[in-house]
Parts: structure tokens; sequence; C-alpha cells
């Protein structure tokens, strides 16, 4: 039996509930997907901006052990640098043998220079090549004809632009390209009989939320559901959180919506791609030996509390994440699990599907037992997340249980929401009595993770001005059987 190949779609800033059936997003060929496989509905990522997460993804390690706790365009250099040392799940698979090629979006370190880890070709983001495709279609280098935009004005800031459509084919767009790249890869490595990892990383759907008017008009903005948090007024939550929502007071809820409508229009764009390759992966025989992952590095407010794009706030919409696994002939198809996963968690559970040697410094754990539709006696459901806070340095850790989720705030105080009662996220626990044992139970946790992960910024913190979380980092006593339980 030939070694399966490796069909890796990596998206950028999306909501997981765009994904979902039930969103107003369409995306069938996705939803289609995750019919023949594993949709994992209470993923997370492990940091809510673009290179930690992504670096991690690879690393299968947290932001403080890979380095890259910023994003690399960012900060200098000692504010955020990536552990070349640290293997990756891509040098496992070429040393395995495997043919691997990227495309698109790499935003994991400054180099560049993906051949230092692990894969045999790649292609990055506005590369010249992709310059002259347009060109060669009769495109200028960017789109200009927009029939739909809209820029956000602050005084004495330069002007953003948030969202517009354009009078342009699909074919013109970097996600229609990285995709066609992506399969004329598979298909030369097909021809040289070599097992394959395809990576394809679009831009798709990170700000600004440009699309062709074709993909704007499959939503109309009068139909585009508000979300149900977006009057949440952020009372007695952190302040910083209010000062960002106040950004976009000058936007009415009808620039929300378009904005929302065109996003989703975004998704379908990069739905019609996924289309395309799995249909190239039918018609050239290689759908049957191909493992399929779908995936994103972090999600987007979109409107929720009524906030925009992703950051310091630690909301549901901007940390859970798609991710669906098909593994044919070795996983389920069509399941729905509702265990909490990571993105770190991706590497070593690649790294065990294909049989190469587990990454030495791996902190995340295989996924593979869950695709296969059994749980580990040892698995405890949880979910944990560092974030040190970009160019202003908001220093967050959060914890997820299936029903509670903690966030440690290093410049306010913490929060603490129940997910079954609260699930828009829009009453804060902790500083309710009621729940003082679920936060000293989750804040030992945070604590617990710091130390096994070797976070000693975080863990070593024991000044007096530090001692502000419900319980310190030398508290041992943890009961797992309350943690499985959830209760408060």
């Amino acid at each position: 039996m030939p070694r399966p190949n490796l069909l890796f779609i990596l998206t950028e800033q999306q909501q997981a509930h765009t994904t979902e059936p039930d969103s107003q997003c369409r995306m069938p060929a996705v939803n289609q997907l995750a019919a023949q496989g594993v949709r994992f509905a209470r993923a997370y990522t492990v940091n809510a901006i673009c290179s930690p997460a992504r670096a991690s993804l690879f690393t299968g390690t947290l932001p403080t052990t890979h380095g890259m706790v910023d994003c690399t365009h960012t900060v200098e250099p000692y504010r955020a640098e990536f552990d070349a040392t640290l293997e990756t799940w891509s040098q496992r698979l070429q040393a395995l043998g495997y043919r691997t090629g990227y495309f698109g979006k790499w935003h994991v370190e400054r180099t560049n220079r993906l051949e230092n880890f692990g894969w045999d070709e790649y292609e990055l983001t506005g590369s010249p090549q992709f310059i002259q495709y347009r060109r060669d279609l009769g495109l200028p280098d960017r789109p200009t004809d927009f029939s739909l935009q809209h820029v956000v004005r602050h005084k004495g800031y330069r002007d953003f632009l948030l969202y517009g459509a354009y009078e342009e084919p699909a074919e013109g767009t970097s996600e229609h390209y990285l995709f066609s790249r992506g399969m004329d890869f598979i298909d030369r490595a097909a021809d040289a009989d070599l097992p394959w990892c395809a990576l394809v990383s679009v831009t798709a759907v990170h700000d600004p939320y440009l699309v062709p008017t074709e993909y704007y008009r499959r939503y109309d903005p009068e139909a585009i559901t508000k979300p149900s948090n977006f009057d949440d007024d952020l009372s007695g939550r952190p302040a910083i959180y209010r000062r960002m929502r106040s950004v976009w007071r000058d936007m009415s809820w009808r620039h929300y919506a378009e904005a929302t409508a065109c996003y989703y229009g975004f998704c379908s764009l990069v739905d019609d791609q996924v289309a395309r390759i799995l249909h190239h992966l039918e018609e050239t025989g290689q759908s049957e030996n191909t493992i399929v992952i779908y995936c994103t590095d972090h999600g987007e407010m979109m409107g929720a509390h009524g906030l925009m794009h992703k950051g310091v706030f630690p909301f549901e919409e901007g940390y859970r994440i798609p991710l669906i696994v098909r593994w044919p002939g070795g996983g389920l198809a069509g399941a729905h699990c509702e265990r909490l996963v990571n993105t770190h968690d991706l590497a070593p559970t690649i790294a065990d599907m294909l049989g190469a040697e587990p990454l030495p410094r791996s902190e995340g754990r295989s996924l593979l037992p869950l695709l296969q539709g059994e749980t580990p006696e040892d698995w405890v459901d949880e979910a944990y997340a560092e974030f040190q806070g970009q160019r202003f340095a908001w220093t967050q850790r959060i914890v997820w249980e299936p029903r509670f989720k903690y966030v440690f705030n290093g410049f306010d105080y913490d929060e603490l929401y129940d997910l079954d009662r609260d699930p828009h996220e829009m009453n804060n626990l902790a500083q309710d009595p009621a729940y003082a044992d679920v936060a000293e139970r989750m804040a030992a946790r945070m604590w617990a993770r710091a130390k096994a992960t070797g976070d000693h910024n975080l863990y070593n913190a024991q000044y007096p001005m530090f001692r502000f979380a419900p319980v310190g980092p030398e508290t041992e006593s943890w009961d797992p059987a309350a943690h499985q339980a959830g209760g408060a």
C-alpha cells in the first residue's frame, strides 16, 4: 500500500461558524469534505494572531517555546524570534521521502527560506509570478475597479480599506492562482511516483475583505443576521475592549452587514477553489489515497461584541476555528467530534497519520485516536492559548474546559464564562463568589501549563504586584474528576 498523500488547506482569519451547515455563509465543498471526514467542533487556536498561531501549527509547540510571539513584520526581532532549531512536521515528511510543496502565505518566521523547514518547492503570496499571471490575463497588478468599498478614517492615521467588491473574474484572484499552483505540484509529484504533501495557504479571509463583485452579490446585506452579542456594552470586561470597540463608532450596522457579505463572499471564493482541487484529486485517481486537512490560523470577530478583526479580545469568534480532517481508510467519515483540541495538536497528528518519527519537543497531542472514534483513558478535555499581546504587550492566557472558559489578564481583571449558559459571553463570572472554585481550579490549570511548557516569565512572576490571579503558581491541588465534570 503506497504512503498516503497529504493536502493541507490553510485559510486566514476564518470563523469556525462559516464552515458549519447552519451558517448563512455557504461553503458546500467544505461541508462535503466534513461529511466524508471528522469535523472538530471545539477546535481552538493557541493564539489569535497570524505568526504565533502558524509557528505553533508547524512545530507542535506553544508560542513561548517557538518564540514567534508576535507577527513577523510588526516588532523588532528580539521581541519575536523563531527558534529555528525546532523541527517541523514538514521536515519529518521530507525525511520519509515525501515531495513537499508550499504555496501562499508563510508568516511563520522572518527568512522566508522555506527550504530550511522541509519544503522542496514553494511560492509565496504576492510573488512576481502571480503579478505576471495577472498581466497575462489583461488585469492590473492589483484590483482597481471597485463597485463597493468602505474606508475607515481616523484623525492622524492612514486611511484603512476595510472591505470592497471589484469588477474582476475569480480567475484573477490570488486564491485561484495558488490552488492552481497546488494542483500543478500534485500532478508533477504524482508523475514522479512520489508520495506528496501540498500545502495551499491563502490570505483569504483576512482583512481587507476584497472580493470580485460576483461573490459579494451572493449575499444580501439586508439579510445578514446581526450577531446576538452585537450590542454588548462590554461592561464588566477589561476596558481595552471598550476602547477598541470605539474604533468602529462611526460604522452603522449597514457597514457591518456589507463587511460580513464581503467576508462571506470571500469564504465562498475559497470554497469554490476547494471544490476545484478536490475534483482534481478525483479526476486523477488520487482522492482515495489523500488525507485532506482544512484549517485556519485564527478566527475573526466580524461584529461580535461590536468588534472587528482579532487580537486581545478572547471571545469564541476569534479563537474557535474550523478544523476538518478527511482520512480515507484510516479515520471516521461524517463524524462530529466535541473534544477540545488545539492547532498545535496537528503537528503530532500528521506525524502519527503518515508514520513519521515524533517531533521531540512537541507540546501538542496526537488526535489520531479521535479520528478513529476512540478517546484515550487519560484524555483531559481541555484547550489552552497564550497571548503575549502584539505591539502593545497585553499578556493573556486562556483555559477552556467543556463548560467554562477562564481568561487570565495581566493588564486588567480576569474573565470567566459559562459557555453552556452564556454561549455569547455576555456575563463575566470572574468576580462572582459563587464561581470562585471554578476560577481557582482553572487558574491552577493555567499555572500547570505554564510550568510544563517553560512559560517562565509567567510562572516566576511571584513579586507582590503580580499576585492577582485567583490562586498562585505554587498551587498543587487539582481534582481531575471535578475538572472533567465541569461543575461550578
